[in-house]
């Protein structure tokens, strides 16, 4: 098993969860992060890190989020690895919680 970012990342983007993970596994993009399901041990150590609340276990996915167990795999290839905390967007407290936000995923 493996843990996914969700859709309440994009935008946020906060990285307080990359830190704590053992094995690297985080990939940054332009406005979201992504796990790479290969290298995710299912350690847990990232999902009470994330303050948006948009790390969950690939057997918790949210109904109508279930995309974004491909969308991780896929994008983890193409983006690097990502293993200090950044300062999050000036604006990311705005768009935690907005739903619907995959159409503003940057790639």
């Amino acid at each position: 098993m493996t843990y996914v970012v969700l859709d309440n990342c994009i935008r946020c983007k906060y990285t307080d969860c990359v830190e704590v993970c053992p094995v690297d596994c985080f990939h940054e993009g332009p406005n979201f992060l992504v796990i790479d399901p290969d290298e995710c041990i299912d350690c847990t150590l990232c999902e009470p890190e994330c303050p948006a609340e948009a790390i969950v276990a690939e057997d918790d996915i949210p109904d109508g989020q279930e995309e974004f167990l491909e969308l991780n795999a896929e994008l983890a290839k193409e983006w690097p690895v990502i293993t200090q905390k950044k300062d999050p967007p000036d604006d990311a407290a705005e768009w935690d919680g907005v739903a619907d936000k995959l159409q503003y995923l940057e790639r």
